[in-house]
């Protein structure tokens, strides 16, 4: 029996496109004045579908609401209860997760500038536009019943940098490809590293990589105040409220390009060349996003031919981490690995299985990419600070970052996972004394009193040590969102006001 299609209408089009002929980009964090005014601006509101144009739109809309956010709306806590805990909890609301999360000294929500529990947001508005249009397009959404409904607490302003980031590196480059068409079945064991990846990573009512469908809250299906949702898959006696809709985390990220490019300079005293090398060395790409490993070894399901020169590779070609270190960030971000070892050999794989012949120790330490993987639509902020601009006297007031965004559907398994296990993990690949040398807070843990140390694989089999990194990015704010499909906004829009 083939899978229903996917209707491309009720998602909300940020999930599919990340808008990048949209160069201008604003991102509105609201607390919500009354509820009724703002259930009527939802009403009106025109948000942008998923649903592919034969030109790019000029504008984009996108809505989406933490937990607060839905109850001041009037969403019953029988319904919200059908949340997971992270959303429910929200990325400040416990001390454990902001410590697994690595959001403590300077970035600990005491010190954020919105996101903390004083300075929380209800609402999520983001604005698109393309270049010259921003203003007005901001104007129009303001219209209608906005002063009334609600009180802006941030307005998060974003750059073109034409897709580098503010330490100079192209970003964006690797991103999961959904399985739009709903083709895949997952096996047991994926015994090969491919980019395709569930629609239910991503989208909620879907089947994930599992083979299961993620928890999300389900109601009557015989209530008619509930008819604007659609039926669930896996129940159709329930209505689905998170069918089509999905996760939005949102962190504001503050990189210290100028401390960045310093501190390289330093260790090799002040050789542009060998400068750049580091730097390289600890994203794991050049600046134009070519990988330092080889590329074109690997045949990847999933990457089209626009990405596949710089995307077409597995770490399987560099097992001694000589090209890309260990540590690097684009290992930690994604170790693109299947669920076993790579082997061509069924024999050898099946006495991995029974647990003998492993190649290295490091073979086992990595969980399989292909449960964590998330889509990232962040934008850059605060004008572009050049290396060689950075380790001059030139001046520079101005604030460089990243304001973050992934698209998942479980935070727990994605988002904070690979923060916590892969980006914040000082145990990352069998590794010591590390964690993400561009993300990493540096911060002593039990058992591990050291974290601020890269290091690199030489030829030799002796390592090349960087000690004493200083912390280079700090959380600013962040918040948990969720993003829901467009029959969902309805719902909320009008029929929550009836279960208060």
């Amino acid at each position: 029996m083939s899978a229903d299609p996917v209707d491309y209408s009720d998602i909300q089009g940020l999930v599919r496109f990340g808008y990048s002929a949209l160069t201008e980009a604003s991102f509105l964090l609201l607390a919500i004045k009354d509820a009724e005014a703002a259930r009527s601006w939802l009403i009106n509101a025109p948000i942008t579908s998923a649903v592919e144009l034969s030109s790019p739109p000029s504008t984009a809309l996108q809505v989406a609401f933490t937990h607060e956010g839905l109850q001041a709306l009037g969403i019953a806590d029988d319904v919200l209860s059908g949340f997971s805990a992270e959303f429910l909890s929200g990325m400040a609301g416990q001390e454990s997760r902001s410590r697994r999360l690595g959001d403590v000294n300077a970035s600990a929500p005491q010190g954020w500038r919105w996101g903390s529990p004083d300075r929380a947001p209800q609402v999520l508005v983001l604005l698109y536009a393309q270049e010259g249009l921003l203003d007005s397009w901001t104007n129009t959404i303001q219209g209608l019943s906005w002063n009334a409904a609600f009180k802006e607490l941030d307005r998060l302003q974003t750059s073109n940098l034409h897709d580098f980031e503010p330490f100079g590196f192209k970003d964006g480059v690797s991103q999961p490809s959904p399985d739009w068409n709903r083709q895949r079945t997952p096996s047991n064991n994926q015994l090969k590293y491919g980019n395709k990846v569930s629609l239910g990573e991503f989208l909620l009512g879907y089947p994930n990589e599992y083979g299961k469908y993620t928890a999300r809250p389900l109601v009557d299906g015989n209530d008619p105040a509930n008819n604007a949702l659609p039926f669930a898959e896996d129940d159709p006696r329930k209505r689905d409220f998170g069918r089509n809709g999905t996760f939005l985390v949102l962190r504001q990220l503050q990189q210290d390009v100028r401390g960045f490019w310093r501190f390289l300079d330093r260790q090799v005293d002040s050789e542009p060349q060998a400068r750049m090398h580091l730097a390289e060395s600890m994203v794991g790409r050049r600046t134009d996003g070519t990988p330092l490993v080889q590329t074109g070894v690997d045949r990847i399901e999933g990457i089209g031919p626009k990405l596949a020169p710089q995307n077409e590779f597995t770490f399987d070609q560099d097992s001694n981490g000589t090209r890309c270190p260990f540590g690097a960030h684009i290992r930690r971000a994604n170790p693109r690995n299947a669920d076993l070892p790579s082997s061509s050999r069924w024999l050898a794989r099946m006495l991995h299985i029974l647990g003998f012949a492993n190649a290295t120790f490091r073979n086992d330490v990595i969980a399989s990419t292909r449960f964590h993987r998330m889509i990232r639509r962040g934008r850059e902020y605060g004008p572009r600070l050049t290396p060689e601009e950075a380790v001059s006297d030139c001046r520079d007031q101005d604030e460089h970052g990243i304001h973050f965004i992934c698209i998942v559907a479980n935070i727990l398994r994605q988002f904070e996972f690979v923060q916590n296990s892969w980006i914040m993990g000082t145990k990352f690949d069998a590794m010591t004394d590390e964690s993400d040398p561009l993300l990493g807070n540096r911060q002593a843990i039990p058992g591990c009193p050291l974290t601020d140390t890269f290091s690199l694989a030489q030829q030799t089999g002796v390592r090349t040590r960087i000690t004493h990194l200083p912390q280079f990015v700090t959380v600013r704010g962040g918040a948990y969102f969720f993003l829901p499909g467009l029959r969902a906004l309805r719902y909320i829009a009008t029929c929550g006001r009836s279960h208060r």
